[in-house]
C-alpha cells in the first residue's frame, strides 16, 4: 500500500505529466496579442507584422487585439489576469515593464512578479530635430542659445520614452527646454514645420521619412553609436555626454506561469518573426534595431532599465496620478 507521501508524490507526477502534455499540444486555437495602443501607431504596426509570421510558424492565427487607455495601463492589468497557459500575449515597452511603477503611485498589475518575458521586437533610436531653416547650427549651438531664450520641445506624449529621455538629457547636459506634449509622434512633427514648435524628440519609425529626405534639421541622436539612416547625425555620447542614452523599445511578455516549453516556442517563433525577410526590411528602413535575445537576456535587459530609470523618473518628479 502506498503512504500518504507516495500517493502526494504520485499526484505530483501526475499534474507535471498533465501541464507537460498540455505544453506538447500547445497551440490548438488561436493567440491574443494585446497591444495597449490604438491601431495605426508603432506598436500596433509591428504587432500585426510579426504576429503574421508567428502565426505561420506555430500553425495559428494571432489576433491583434487594441486596447489603450491609462498609458496601456488596462491592456497590461488585463494579460496580468488572464490564464498563464501561452495564449494571451502582451506587447510590452519601456513604459509598461518599467516607466509605470515609478509614474503611477497604484498600479493594478506588478510588472515585475506578473509578466514572464519572452523577447525583444526592437531599439527605436531618439533623434531632436529642429525646421531646416532654424539658424541653430548643431546640438552644442542649441544648448548655448537655450540659457538666452529657453526652446519648446514636442513629444509624443506625457512620460513617453522620448519625454523622458529628453528631460534626462537636459538634467545631464545642461539643456533648458519646456515640453510640448502631444498625441503621438506625427502630429508634433506637423507643429514643427507649420513653424508652432522649436524642437521635436522623435523615434526612427516615425522620425526617419523627415530625417533622411532633409525636411528637418537633425542635432543629435540618443543612441550608443550613430544609426545607419541617419550616419551624419552625432550622438550625444560623441558629443562628450557619455551617460546621456536613451531608446524607445518593445517587446513580448506573457503572464508570469506560463509553462517554460511555451515561452521557448513563443521565444522562437518571435525571433523567426523578427528575422522575416520584409520585417527585416522594414526596420532596415526606418533605423530600427533588432536582437535576438532569449526570455532570460530580454528578462536582463528589462532588469537593467528599472535600475536606470525608475530612480531618475522619481527624481524629476514626473507623475501620472498627481
Amino acid at each position: 500500500m502506498l503512504g500518504r507521501r507516495g500517493l502526494l508524490s504520485g499526484t505530483g507526477a501526475a499534474v507535471l505529466a498533465a501541464g507537460a502534455a498540455r505544453a506538447q499540444a500547445w497551440p490548438d486555437r488561436p493567440l491574443r496579442w494585446v497591444v495597449g495602443y490604438p491601431p495605426g501607431g508603432a506598436s500596433d504596426t509591428f504587432a500585426r507584422l510579426i504576429g503574421g509570421h508567428i502565426g505561420t510558424r506555430l500553425g495559428q492565427n494571432v489576433v491583434v487585439e487594441n486596447r489603450p487607455g491609462g498609458g496601456a495601463v488596462v491592456a497590461s492589468e488585463a494579460v496580468a489576469r488572464s490564464a498563464p497557459d501561452g495564449y494571451t500575449l502582451l506587447h510590452v515597452d519601456n513604459g509598461i515593464l518599467v516607466y509605470n511603477p515609478a509614474l503611477y503611485s497604484r498600479l493594478p498589475y506588478d510588472p515585475d512578479k506578473d509578466f514572464q518575458g519572452v523577447g525583444f521586437i526592437g531599439r527605436f533610436p531618439l533623434f531632436i530635430v529642429v525646421r531646416p531653416d532654424d539658424p541653430v547650427r548643431d546640438f552644442a549651438d542649441f544648448l548655448a542659445r537655450s540659457k538666452v531664450r529657453v526652446p519648446n520641445y514636442g513629444s509624443p506624449a506625457v512620460a513617453s520614452p522620448h519625454h523622458l529621455a529628453m528631460e534626462m538629457v537636459k538634467r545631464r547636459t545642461g539643456l533648458e527646454a519646456t515640453h510640448v506634449p502631444y498625441r503621438g509622434g506625427p502630429a508634433a512633427m506637423q507643429d514643427l514645420l507649420a513653424g508652432n514648435l522649436d524642437s521635436v524628440v522623435i523615434d526612427c519609425a516615425s522620425g526617419i521619412p523627415f530625417i533622411a529626405t532633409g525636411k528637418v534639421k537633425t542635432l543629435c541622436c540618443f543612441s550608443e553609436a550613430r544609426s545607419p539612416r541617419a550616419p551624419d547625425v552625432p550622438t550625444l555620447r560623441e558629443l562628450g555626454h557619455a551617460n546621456a542614452v536613451a531608446y524607445g523599445w518593445q517587446g513580448m511578455s506573457v503572464p508570469t506561469g506560463t509553462p517554460a516549453p511555451v515561452v521557448a516556442k513563443l521565444a522562437e517563433a518571435l525571433q523567426a518573426g523578427v528575422a522575416a525577410d520584409d520585417v527585416k526590411a522594414r526596420y532596415r528602413d526606418l533605423g530600427i534595431e533588432a536582437a535576438p535575445w532569449s526570455p532570460t537576456e530580454f528578462q536582463h535587459f528589462v532588469a537593467r532599465e528599472n535600475a536606470e530609470w525608475r530612480p531618475l523618473i522619481r527624481e524629476l518628479g514626473i507623475r501620472l496620478d498627481g
